[in-house]
């Protein structure tokens, strides 16, 4: 049960596991896209259909023939990843060993919905992966496996989500094998130390030049490549999608020199990725040879 791109390697792992018989699919239904509008599978979607498995797209599962669809599979567990939809409480005793969820944190670090994101912007030094048992509770099953992965200066909300969705894909398959086996018993999460990474608004990728750079470093990263994290100039919206926090000091907002290094709240911040609209990103280098922005420029 997954729908993005965050979940197809997992699906592609289980089938090709010998342990495993995946017998059915579950993902969010088609959505209009591209110029023309046209519904368009998900990734999982995609990928099972390569793959030859059966798939199933409901709107929602609280409907007493859907929950009853799902429970004449007769399924040992129902691996869940990224999949989008709550699942009530019927479907979560449907199978033998219940509903297993692969979440992008280390519980109870960031439940919800955008854990990736919020570990980048809090500055967060490691994050990782946890698999555990669903309850109805928003990620507050027990835990079965975790484990770490850092956070660096230049980890990006994309080279992060790819990085936790292979360890996703690693860590189910011995969660399931001791789960089935009883060598790999569930334990509570901890009490202490819970946070709620709340879905991105977009309203919240604008730079602030006020803030520090060591915090719109974080930001912008946690926020690339989408929404993408971005300022005005000449009535355009330009994405930051990579930078780095430096010395620097100046009003907020006003290049310090010509290869965009922006006064901050405290320090600079060095734009090294950008990406105006419809383009495609750009070094600051090649950006800065077809659009001007000299020393003294200021940036809203």
């Amino acid at each position: 049960m997954g729908t993005p791109d965050f979940s197809a390697p997992i699906l592609e792992t289980l089938y090709l596991h010998p342990a495993f018989d995946v017998i059915h699919v579950y993902c969010q239904p088609p959505r209009a896209a591209g110029r023309g509008k046209k519904p368009r599978p998900t990734p999982v979607h995609q990928t099972a259909e390569t793959l030859g498995i059966p798939v199933s797209h409901p709107e929602r599962l609280k409907a007493p023939e859907e929950q009853a669809k799902f429970a004449a599979l007769g399924a040992d567990v129902a691996v869940v990843a990224a999949y989008g939809l709550i699942l009530p409480q019927a479907v979560l005793d449907a199978p033998r060993l219940g509903c297993v969820n692969i979440h992008a944190s280390l519980l109870p670090r960031w439940r919800g919905a955008a854990p990736i994101q919020r570990a980048i912007m809090a500055g967060d030094r490691e994050t990782g992966v946890t698999i555990m048992q669903m309850d109805l509770g928003l990620d507050t099953g027990d835990m079965l496996l975790e484990e770490r992965l850092p956070i660096t200066a230049e980890t990006t909300a994309a080279t992060l989500h790819d990085a936790l969705s292979a360890l996703g894909a690693k860590l189910i398959v011995p969660a399931l094998l001791g789960l089935n086996d009883g060598s790999l018993p569930p334990r509570p999460q901890p009490e202490g130390g819970i946070t709620y990474a709340a879905k991105i608004d977009k309203a919240e990728a604008r730079l602030d030049w006020a803030r520090p750079a060591a915090e719109l470093d974080r930001h912008a990263r946690g926020l690339s490549p989408f929404p993408g994290a971005w300022f005005e100039h000449g009535g355009e919206r330009i994405k930051v999608l990579m930078c780095a926090a430096e010395a620097g000091s100046g009003e907020p907002g006003v290049l310090l020199d010509d290869s965009l290094l922006v006064a901050c709240g405290e320090g600079a911040l060095r734009l090294l990725t950008v990406q105006r609209p419809g383009k495609g990103p750009l070094a600051a280098k090649d950006f800065l040879r077809g659009y001007a922005l000299p020393i003294g420029t200021r940036l809203s």
